[in-house]
């Protein structure tokens, strides 16, 4: 991907470094040659270049660009989990991820990971983004999901005769794991996602209490993971699949839904994040009742909004690592209102803005695996740096309106926001 070449200075604005510090009201970041040199107080800021461009944040935030980290660009807004298998064919699922891509660019999020794919679509989509074909946040790739037979992503029965190749790899045993993992590696993925339970979107077979991979079958998918360098995650609700991931030794953990104490200090001493996905639980509740949505199934996602966000307040007290990332891509959940999640944190779970924001932004970044590159801003980082009209730490909600975005920068371009049709030589 491409940087900016010169000297950009971002001035006139709060600058919230994404560290969790206190912000600097009168913050300044100068970024020369597409990585940051500057951030910090205007008036101890070094002298510019005389030909450096400037962007004037009109008295509002400077923060670094926002990380999705649980992306799924391939997911088309479905109203039902079974028209992920059967619905499109893999050329139109790619062009729609593209279209996903540059509106999450355009939202504010210039990193993401991805939390599971159709067709393999998100290792190109990558390799595309990162050659500046489509804009789009810098992406951690997966794949296809691995979930054991009957589980959660198998809901054909067998008379059909679809073996859900464009989703998921089925597996039956730790043979069939390691199978399933080592196509994977084949294929370029970063992240291998798993499905060790079940959710409240299938209540009759795969609830949120219900295990969809044995331990054993875990352990496999991680040791042939880790051996050939790749991390391991997994959609986790029951209390007892938590726990399993942790001990199979999993990089990070999807929701988390239900944890317990014993579970708690299994996760803080292996130091492993977690991504609650709240706002799915939200969007369920406030909007299933429009699409139809059975009761039953939304009854158990108001058990899992309000378990997941207990154990979120309950991880980041104890000095837990949170990632933001809303499970986006379905009818009731759309691709568009990220930041939605960060807003559900502040007035639902309790947050303050600025915890939200560091999620959303370091903790984002260490999940991505490329903390040294992005999600703070500070010298020798990349400029990815998202620039707003208002007030963030009053109004988290602002994020929500992309209108609101003077800016939104990679590597000290800009990629979308209300100067993107200023010429880049005279942004001021």
């Amino acid at each position: 991907m491409k940087t900016a070449p010169g000297t950009l200075i971002i001035h006139n604005g709060t600058l919230i470094d994404g560290t969790g510090t206190t912000p600097v009201v009168r913050g300044l970041v100068q970024i020369t040659d597409g990585r940051i040199t500057y951030a910090g107080p205007a008036s101890a800021a070094p002298p510019a270049p005389p030909n450096a461009r400037r962007i004037d944040a009109q008295g509002g935030t400077i923060m670094p660009g926002l990380v999705e980290a649980h992306f799924h660009p391939t997911y088309f807004n479905v109203a039902a989990l079974e028209d992920l298998d059967i619905k499109y064919p893999v050329e139109y699922v790619t062009l729609l991820a593209a279209n996903n891509a540059k509106l999450a660019l355009e939202c504010g999020y210039t990193a993401a990971r991805s939390g599971g794919c159709l067709f393999n679509v998100d290792v190109w989509l990558k390799k595309a983004i990162e050659n500046d074909i489509v804009p789009g946040p810098r992406l951690a790739a997966s794949g296809r999901e691995i979930c054991g037979v009957a589980g959660l992503m198998d809901w054909n029965p067998d008379f059909r005769k679809i073996g859900m190749e464009g989703l998921v790899l089925l597996v039956n045993g730790p043979d069939e794991a390691r199978a399933a993992v080592r196509k994977l590696v084949k294929d370029g993925v970063e992240w291998v996602k798993t499905y060790p339970t079940g959710d409240a979107a299938a209540p009759d077979t795969n609830d949120h209490h219900t295990l969809c991979m044995t331990f054993e079958e875990m352990h496999a998918v991680v040791a042939t993971a880790h051996n050939h360098g790749l991390k391991v995650t997994g959609h986790c609700r029951a209390t007892q699949g938590i726990k399993n991931a942790l001990l199979a030794g999993y990089d990070a953990l999807e929701h988390a839904t239900f944890i317990d104490d014993e579970t708690l200090e299994l996760l803080l001493a292996r130091n492993t994040p977690v991504i609650p996905a709240l706002r799915f639980e939200q969007a369920s509740i406030e909007r299933g009742p429009d699409i139809g949505m059975p009761q039953r199934i939304i009854d158990g996602h108001i058990e899992c909004m309000e378990g997941g966000a207990e154990s979120a307040r309950r991880i980041l007290k104890a000095g837990g690592r949170l990632g933001m990332g809303g499970d986006f891509g379905f009818a009731w959940n759309p691709h568009g209102e990220y930041a939605k999640e960060l807003t559900f944190f502040v007035n639902y779970v309790g947050f303050s803005p600025l915890a939200t924001i560091t999620c959303a932004t370091k903790t984002g970044a260490e999940i991505v695996g490329r903390a040294q590159d992005f999600g703070t801003l500070q010298p020798g980082k990349l400029g990815d740096v998202l620039v707003v009209a208002g007030d963030v730490l009053a109004d988290i909600a602002i994020l929500e309106d992309r209108t609101r975005f003077l800016a939104v920068l990679q590597g000290g371009v800009i990629k979308a926001g209300r100067l993107l049709s200023q010429a880049q030589p005279s942004v001021n």
